[in-house]
């Protein structure tokens, strides 16, 4: 495959088209929809983190027996299969390698919490094999591989849920409905915000592996890299662009779903932005720990603020966690959060599902009545049952746009000059929201200490999307480089095949 105006030195390798095979000397059976007895068979890849709450959730659903765990870890693996064995009084099997759980046959759906960029891989490979895919949050890498998984679960008719789990809280289900069926007028912009403490990952890299891991199997699509650039092999890949999307695609994914989920959004945005860098200190990390992304809709922009430092430096010492901004319009509210600004209020919702609404004046009004829901794991193995892709609440394609965003905000960082504050404002100057947010975002990196004057911020250019085909149109020489980070080269044999 080659990207639109993708120069012959960045041509991938010729993509495995879908139907041509596993890309692997396999033959994966089809499964059955319900294991023995009916219960659901549940297999979960990657349980060292966040795989941890897979576990637990699948663990103690009626109609569901967890049967399969995986990781490249065997010190992991072997507590987590001889845990959960114990807990549910059956066999579990463990499996270092993915493909040899999907070949087994033992389990009916794949539930994912592996990094980020195995998230896609990991379902294309399961929906293949014949099983439905739960895939944590981002739900892709990058922006073609997300769609490959969309077109293949459609294609195959499996259901595939993301992990934008706040989709099933109901106090937010309430609050887009509220703001959506025009009860405070119009939309005129929403923030999403992920001011989350993110300190310095230290410098010089060198990191071990731990004894034991299948270290190419770990890195899979990305590149085997060694030695580390990193000092601790697990989570800080998340800083890192060939397994990581920063914390836009780590934690802000999930407030990223929701601003566009008030919007009513349901392609990317036609023009995106960024303003960032990683600043405050100087360490191995790549992606931007404060960054500024304006998603230009035509109806009412969306913009997404990265802030992973304090709100000043003296707390870079001390209470870091304990001190980070909160919401301009909601002080004292959490700054892991959405802000929808209306003709006639405001709506906040945060990461744990609570909402308040005020008017123009600072009064508090009425919240709407929460619906009732399942948490997402039920949801999922509800829609499994029912075969109805729209029983989820975070289908696939939903979690994949809400992942693009973030892509393509990054894509804009990446193609980005160092531009003094002065020179910044010019550029944005016709643009009052985005303006008076850059002076914010300004305003809290001088309380940390960073000039921006002096120190410059990475500024990004305004880039153009086709939101039908996604793919960066109109940028003139800069579409090549932008549809070159819309997608990757991939490390054999770990290929995601495009689907046609």
């Amino acid at each position: 495959m080659k990207t639109p105006d993708q120069p012959a030195s960045l041509d991938r390798r010729k993509v495995l088209k879908y139907g041509a095979g596993f890309g692997l000397a396999l033959a994966w059976p089809n499964s059955r929809v319900l294991g023995a007895n009916d219960d659901i068979r549940i297999g979960i890849i990657g349980v060292n983190g966040r795989g941890k709450s897979h576990i637990d959730a699948f663990e103690k659903m009626k109609g569901v027996r967890l049967t399969a765990l995986c990781d490249t870890d065997p010190t992991v693996l072997d507590a987590r299969v001889n845990k959960s064995a114990d807990n549910q009084k059956i066999a579990v099997n463990g499996y270092a390698d993915m493909r040899e759980m999907f070949e087994k046959g033992d389990i009916d759906a794949m539930s994912t919490a592996t990094p980020n960029h195995w998230h896609t891989l990991a379902g294309i490979w399961a929906i293949q094999a014949g099983k439905d895919a739960y895939i944590e949050k981002p739900i892709s890498h990058n922006v073609w591989e997300g769609r490959q998984l969309v077109k293949l679960a459609r294609k195959e008719g499996k259901i595939c849920q993301g992990g934008t789990q706040s989709r099933s809280m109901g106090s937010i289900q309430a609050a887009v409905k509220f703001v959506r069926d025009g009860n405070l007028g119009k939309i005129k912009w929403v923030k999403g915000m992920c001011y989350k403490p993110r300190p310095s990952i230290g410098k010089g890299g060198g990191g071990e592996i731990p004894a034991g891991v299948n270290y190419d199997i770990w890195c899979g699509p990305a590149e085997l890299e060694q030695p580390l650039r990193r000092q601790k092999f697990h989570y800080d890949w998340h800083w890192f662009y060939a397994y990581g999307n920063g914390d836009m695609g780590n934690q802000g994914i999930h407030q990223m779903d929701v601003a566009r989920w008030y919007l009513g959004e349901n392609k990317i945005a036609p023009r995106s932005m960024s303003i960032g860098g990683r600043l405050g200190y100087d360490d191995d990390g790549e992606t931007p720990n404060t960054q500024i992304v304006y998603h230009d809709y035509d109806a009412a922009p969306l913009i997404f603020e990265t802030r992973g430092l304090p709100r000043a430096k003296e707390f870079q010492e001390k209470d870091w966690g304990k001190n980070m901004n909160f919401p301009d319009e909601f002080p004292d509210a959490s700054g892991i959060s959405v802000v929808v600004a209306c003709e006639n209020g405001f709506v906040f919702t945060d990461a744990g599902g609570k909402v308040k609404v005020k008017d123009l004046d600072g009064k508090e009004l009425p919240t709407p009545e929460a619906f009732k829901t399942e948490d997402i794991f039920e949801n999922f193995i509800s829609a499994v049952k029912s075969r109805k892709i729209e029983d989820q609440y975070a289908d696939c394609e939903e979690t994949h746009i809400s992942s693009a965003l973030c892509h393509t905000g990054l894509i804009s960082h990446r193609l980005g000059e160092k531009l003094t504050k002065d020179q910044v404002m010019e550029r944005i100057k016709d643009d009052a929201f985005l303006t008076e947010r850059f002076g914010s975002m300004a305003d809290h990196l001088a309380a940390n200490g960073v000039d921006l004057a002096k120190d410059g911020v990475t500024t990004g250019p305004m880039l153009k999307f086709n939101p039908e085909s996604e793919w960066a149109e109109g940028n003139g020489d800069l579409d090549a480089p932008a549809n070159a980070l819309a997608t990757r080269e991939y490390r054999k044999p770990y290929v995601v095949p495009e689907v046609l």
